[in-house]
Protein backbone atom coordinates (compact mmCIF):
# COMPACT_ATOMS: atom_id res chain seq x y z
CA UNK A 1 0.00 0.00 0.00
CA UNK A 2 1.71 3.19 -1.18
CA UNK A 3 0.42 5.74 1.32
CA UNK A 4 1.54 7.43 4.50
CA UNK A 5 -1.73 9.07 5.52
CA UNK A 6 -4.15 7.44 7.94
CA UNK A 7 -7.22 8.34 5.86
CA UNK A 8 -5.89 6.77 2.66
CA UNK A 9 -4.86 3.69 4.65
CA UNK A 10 -8.33 3.46 6.25
CA UNK A 11 -10.00 3.52 2.83
CA UNK A 12 -7.62 0.83 1.57
CA UNK A 13 -8.24 -1.41 4.61
CA UNK A 14 -12.00 -1.16 4.17
CA UNK A 15 -11.72 -2.05 0.50
CA UNK A 16 -9.46 -5.01 1.17
CA UNK A 17 -11.32 -6.28 4.25
CA UNK A 18 -8.28 -5.75 6.49
CA UNK A 19 -8.68 -5.19 10.23
CA UNK A 20 -7.21 -2.02 11.74
CA UNK A 21 -7.12 0.26 14.79
CA UNK A 22 -7.68 4.00 14.40
CA UNK A 23 -5.69 5.81 17.11
CA UNK A 24 -6.60 9.37 18.12
CA UNK A 25 -5.04 11.72 20.65
CA UNK A 26 -8.20 12.91 22.44
CA UNK A 27 -6.70 15.56 24.67
CA UNK A 28 -3.28 16.71 25.74
CA UNK A 29 -1.91 18.58 28.72
CA UNK A 30 1.47 20.23 29.01
CA UNK A 31 4.19 19.50 26.48
CA UNK A 32 3.39 16.66 24.07
CA UNK A 33 4.90 15.53 20.73
CA UNK A 34 1.67 16.36 18.86
CA UNK A 35 -1.59 18.13 19.61
CA UNK A 36 -4.94 16.55 20.37
CA UNK A 37 -6.91 15.36 17.36
CA UNK A 38 -4.01 13.84 15.43
CA UNK A 39 -4.46 10.26 14.28
CA UNK A 40 -2.62 7.22 13.07
CA UNK A 41 -3.76 3.85 11.78
CA UNK A 42 -2.33 0.54 12.98
CA UNK A 43 -2.61 -2.82 11.20
CA UNK A 44 -1.15 -6.13 12.27
CA UNK A 45 1.86 -5.65 10.00
CA UNK A 46 2.10 -1.92 9.30
CA UNK A 47 1.35 1.59 10.56
CA UNK A 48 0.33 4.79 8.81
CA UNK A 49 0.79 8.40 9.93
CA UNK A 50 2.14 9.28 13.36
CA UNK A 51 1.11 10.62 16.76
CA UNK A 52 4.58 11.94 17.42
CA UNK A 53 6.92 8.96 17.45
CA UNK A 54 9.09 7.93 20.36
CA UNK A 55 8.17 5.59 23.18
CA UNK A 56 4.59 6.87 23.30
CA UNK A 57 3.95 5.78 19.75
CA UNK A 58 5.73 2.48 20.36
CA UNK A 59 3.50 1.70 23.35
CA UNK A 60 0.37 2.81 21.48
CA UNK A 61 1.17 0.53 18.53
CA UNK A 62 1.82 -2.35 20.93
CA UNK A 63 -1.53 -1.77 22.65
CA UNK A 64 -3.36 -1.47 19.32
CA UNK A 65 -2.04 -4.80 18.10
CA UNK A 66 -2.98 -6.48 21.39
CA UNK A 67 -6.53 -5.22 20.82
CA UNK A 68 -6.51 -6.57 17.25
CA UNK A 69 -5.72 -10.03 18.59
CA UNK A 70 -9.09 -10.05 20.39
CA UNK A 71 -10.74 -10.02 16.95
CA UNK A 72 -13.71 -7.91 18.00
CA UNK A 73 -14.86 -4.35 17.33
CA UNK A 74 -14.28 -2.17 20.37
CA UNK A 75 -13.33 1.24 21.69
CA UNK A 76 -10.90 1.94 24.51
CA UNK A 77 -9.32 5.02 26.08
CA UNK A 78 -5.91 4.95 27.73
CA UNK A 79 -4.17 7.71 29.71
CA UNK A 80 -0.43 8.15 29.06
CA UNK A 81 1.72 10.44 31.25
CA UNK A 82 4.79 11.42 29.25
CA UNK A 83 7.20 10.81 32.10
CA UNK A 84 10.49 9.00 32.50
CA UNK A 85 8.54 5.77 33.05
CA UNK A 86 7.47 5.94 29.40
CA UNK A 87 10.93 7.04 28.31
CA UNK A 88 9.68 10.55 27.48
CA UNK A 89 10.77 13.78 29.10
CA UNK A 90 8.05 16.08 27.71
CA UNK A 91 6.35 16.30 31.07
CA UNK A 92 2.87 16.39 29.60
CA UNK A 93 0.10 13.82 29.35
CA UNK A 94 -2.38 12.61 26.76
CA UNK A 95 -5.52 10.49 26.46
CA UNK A 96 -5.53 8.09 23.53
CA UNK A 97 -8.64 6.64 21.92
CA UNK A 98 -8.31 3.20 20.30
CA UNK A 99 -11.08 2.32 17.84
CA UNK A 100 -10.81 -1.30 16.72
CA UNK A 101 -12.42 -2.24 13.41
CA UNK A 102 -12.36 -5.95 12.69
CA UNK A 103 -13.04 -6.46 9.01
CA UNK A 104 -14.53 -9.70 7.80
CA UNK A 105 -12.33 -11.43 5.28
CA UNK A 106 -14.85 -14.18 4.74
CA UNK A 107 -14.37 -15.78 1.34
CA UNK A 108 -17.44 -16.85 -0.63
CA UNK A 109 -17.33 -18.96 -3.80
CA UNK A 110 -20.42 -18.74 -6.01
CA UNK A 111 -20.66 -21.46 -8.64
CA UNK A 112 -22.86 -20.50 -11.57
CA UNK A 113 -23.56 -17.26 -13.42
CA UNK A 114 -27.27 -17.71 -14.07
CA UNK A 115 -30.26 -15.47 -13.35
CA UNK A 116 -30.30 -15.97 -9.57
CA UNK A 117 -26.59 -15.36 -9.10
CA UNK A 118 -26.81 -12.24 -11.29
CA UNK A 119 -29.46 -10.93 -8.91
CA UNK A 120 -27.59 -12.13 -5.82
CA UNK A 121 -24.03 -10.95 -6.40
CA UNK A 122 -24.81 -7.17 -6.46
CA UNK A 123 -26.44 -7.58 -3.04
CA UNK A 124 -23.60 -9.61 -1.57
CA UNK A 125 -20.99 -7.22 -3.00
CA UNK A 126 -22.18 -4.65 -0.45
CA UNK A 127 -21.28 -6.99 2.42
CA UNK A 128 -17.84 -7.65 3.97
CA UNK A 129 -17.12 -10.61 1.70
CA UNK A 130 -14.45 -11.56 -0.82
CA UNK A 131 -16.36 -13.21 -3.67
CA UNK A 132 -15.11 -15.64 -6.31
CA UNK A 133 -17.75 -15.99 -9.05
CA UNK A 134 -17.02 -19.21 -10.93
CA UNK A 135 -18.46 -20.60 -14.16
CA UNK A 136 -17.40 -22.84 -17.05
CA UNK A 137 -19.08 -20.65 -19.67
CA UNK A 138 -16.58 -18.04 -20.82
CA UNK A 139 -19.16 -16.10 -22.83
CA UNK A 140 -21.32 -15.48 -19.78
CA UNK A 141 -18.38 -14.31 -17.71
CA UNK A 142 -17.26 -12.05 -20.56
CA UNK A 143 -20.72 -10.47 -20.59
CA UNK A 144 -20.60 -9.92 -16.82
CA UNK A 145 -17.11 -8.45 -17.10
CA UNK A 146 -18.43 -5.63 -19.30
CA UNK A 147 -20.41 -4.35 -16.32
CA UNK A 148 -19.03 -2.33 -13.44
CA UNK A 149 -18.11 -4.88 -10.76
CA UNK A 150 -17.41 -4.15 -7.12
CA UNK A 151 -13.80 -4.38 -5.94
CA UNK A 152 -14.49 -7.54 -3.89
CA UNK A 153 -15.70 -9.66 -6.83
CA UNK A 154 -13.36 -11.88 -8.83
CA UNK A 155 -14.60 -13.65 -11.97
CA UNK A 156 -13.11 -17.14 -12.44
CA UNK A 157 -13.42 -19.19 -15.61
CA UNK A 158 -12.84 -22.92 -15.11
CA UNK A 159 -13.48 -25.85 -17.41
CA UNK A 160 -13.85 -27.96 -14.27
CA UNK A 161 -15.49 -25.80 -11.56
CA UNK A 162 -15.30 -28.59 -8.97
CA UNK A 163 -11.50 -28.37 -9.14
CA UNK A 164 -11.72 -24.78 -7.85
CA UNK A 165 -12.84 -26.05 -4.44
CA UNK A 166 -9.29 -27.16 -3.61
CA UNK A 167 -8.00 -23.64 -4.33
CA UNK A 168 -10.31 -21.88 -1.87
CA UNK A 169 -8.99 -20.59 1.47
CA UNK A 170 -9.76 -22.66 4.55
CA UNK A 171 -13.04 -21.62 6.13
CA UNK A 172 -14.57 -20.52 2.83
CA UNK A 173 -18.29 -20.55 2.13
CA UNK A 174 -19.69 -21.95 -1.10
CA UNK A 175 -22.98 -21.42 -2.92
CA UNK A 176 -23.63 -23.98 -5.64
CA UNK A 177 -26.11 -22.90 -8.27
CA UNK A 178 -24.97 -23.95 -11.74
CA UNK A 179 -27.09 -24.74 -14.81
CA UNK A 180 -26.41 -28.47 -14.55
CA UNK A 181 -27.39 -30.92 -11.78
CA UNK A 182 -24.46 -33.23 -12.46
CA UNK A 183 -22.07 -30.30 -12.22
CA UNK A 184 -23.75 -29.26 -8.97
CA UNK A 185 -23.20 -32.76 -7.60
CA UNK A 186 -19.51 -32.77 -8.53
CA UNK A 187 -18.99 -29.42 -6.78
CA UNK A 188 -20.97 -30.54 -3.71
CA UNK A 189 -18.91 -33.73 -3.45
CA UNK A 190 -15.67 -31.77 -3.74
CA UNK A 191 -16.81 -29.24 -1.13
CA UNK A 192 -17.91 -31.88 1.39
CA UNK A 193 -14.58 -33.63 0.92
CA UNK A 194 -12.88 -30.55 2.40
CA UNK A 195 -13.67 -30.61 6.12
CA UNK A 196 -12.45 -27.03 6.49
CA UNK A 197 -15.21 -25.70 4.20
CA UNK A 198 -17.29 -23.68 6.66
CA UNK A 199 -20.52 -23.60 4.63
CA UNK A 200 -21.78 -25.63 1.67
CA UNK A 201 -25.09 -24.39 0.29
CA UNK A 202 -26.93 -25.52 -2.84
CA UNK A 203 -29.94 -24.06 -4.58
CA UNK A 204 -32.79 -26.43 -5.40
CA UNK A 205 -35.86 -28.21 -4.16
CA UNK A 206 -36.31 -30.67 -1.31
CA UNK A 207 -36.52 -33.43 -3.93
CA UNK A 208 -33.16 -32.45 -5.41
CA UNK A 209 -31.62 -32.36 -1.94
CA UNK A 210 -32.90 -35.86 -1.08
CA UNK A 211 -31.53 -37.26 -4.34
CA UNK A 212 -28.16 -35.71 -3.64
CA UNK A 213 -28.16 -37.16 -0.13
CA UNK A 214 -28.75 -40.63 -1.58
CA UNK A 215 -26.03 -40.24 -4.21
CA UNK A 216 -23.56 -38.94 -1.65
CA UNK A 217 -24.27 -41.91 0.62
CA UNK A 218 -23.64 -44.29 -2.28
CA UNK A 219 -20.28 -42.57 -2.84
CA UNK A 220 -19.27 -43.30 0.75
CA UNK A 221 -19.96 -39.97 2.46
CA UNK A 222 -20.96 -40.37 6.10
CA UNK A 223 -24.33 -39.18 7.36
CA UNK A 224 -22.73 -36.43 9.46
CA UNK A 225 -20.79 -35.16 6.46
CA UNK A 226 -23.85 -35.22 4.20
CA UNK A 227 -25.71 -33.15 6.80
CA UNK A 228 -23.22 -30.33 6.18
CA UNK A 229 -24.95 -29.70 2.84
CA UNK A 230 -27.50 -26.91 3.29
CA UNK A 231 -30.18 -27.36 0.64
CA UNK A 232 -32.53 -25.76 -0.16
CA UNK A 233 -30.35 -22.77 0.65
CA UNK A 234 -31.73 -19.45 1.88
CA UNK A 235 -34.24 -18.20 4.43
CA UNK A 236 -37.18 -20.40 3.56
CA UNK A 237 -39.71 -18.13 5.26
CA UNK A 238 -39.09 -15.54 2.53
CA UNK A 239 -41.52 -16.54 -0.25
CA UNK A 240 -41.25 -16.18 -4.01
CA UNK A 241 -39.56 -17.91 -6.91
CA UNK A 242 -38.43 -14.95 -9.00
CA UNK A 243 -34.62 -14.64 -9.24
CA UNK A 244 -34.58 -11.50 -7.08
CA UNK A 245 -36.82 -13.12 -4.46
CA UNK A 246 -34.61 -16.20 -4.26
CA UNK A 247 -31.53 -13.95 -4.17
CA UNK A 248 -32.92 -11.93 -1.26
CA UNK A 249 -33.66 -15.16 0.63
CA UNK A 250 -30.09 -16.38 0.14
CA UNK A 251 -28.60 -12.99 1.01
CA UNK A 252 -30.64 -12.92 4.23
CA UNK A 253 -29.19 -16.26 5.29
CA UNK A 254 -25.62 -15.11 4.64
CA UNK A 255 -26.20 -11.83 6.48
CA UNK A 256 -27.44 -13.80 9.47
CA UNK A 257 -24.29 -15.93 9.34
CA UNK A 258 -22.08 -12.84 9.18
CA UNK A 259 -23.82 -11.34 12.18
CA UNK A 260 -23.52 -14.38 14.44
CA UNK A 261 -20.46 -12.94 16.21
CA UNK A 262 -21.91 -9.44 16.56
CA UNK A 263 -22.54 -8.42 20.20
CA UNK A 264 -26.17 -8.20 21.26
CA UNK A 265 -27.81 -4.74 21.47
CA UNK A 266 -27.68 -4.98 25.28
CA UNK A 267 -23.95 -5.72 25.19
CA UNK A 268 -23.37 -2.83 22.77
CA UNK A 269 -25.29 -0.43 25.06
CA UNK A 270 -23.28 -1.55 28.11
CA UNK A 271 -20.02 -1.03 26.21
CA UNK A 272 -21.20 2.47 25.28
CA UNK A 273 -22.02 3.25 28.94
CA UNK A 274 -18.61 1.96 30.05
CA UNK A 275 -16.83 4.11 27.47
CA UNK A 276 -18.89 7.16 28.44
CA UNK A 277 -18.01 6.71 32.12
CA UNK A 278 -14.34 6.29 31.26
CA UNK A 279 -14.31 9.47 29.16
CA UNK A 280 -16.00 11.43 31.95
CA UNK A 281 -13.49 10.16 34.51
CA UNK A 282 -10.59 11.25 32.31
CA UNK A 283 -11.85 14.72 31.45
CA UNK A 284 -13.41 15.65 34.82
CA UNK A 285 -10.97 17.70 36.93
CA UNK A 286 -10.06 16.12 40.25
Amino acid sequence: MQTNTWFDALHHCQQQGKSYVLVTLLATAGSTPRNGGCKMLVCDDSTFDTIGGGHLEFEVIKQARMLLLKNTNSQKIEHYPLSSKLGQCCGGATNVLFEVFVQHTQHLAIFGAGHVSKALVPILAQLPLQISWIDNRQAMLDEIATQSLAHNIKLVYSESPSSEIAKLPAGSWSLIMTHNHQLDFEIVAAALSRQEMAFVGMIGSDTKARRFHTRLAHKGFTASNIQRLVSPVGKLDIPGKRPIEVAVSMAAQLIQMLQQDTPSPAAQKQAWRDNKQLIQSLVTPK
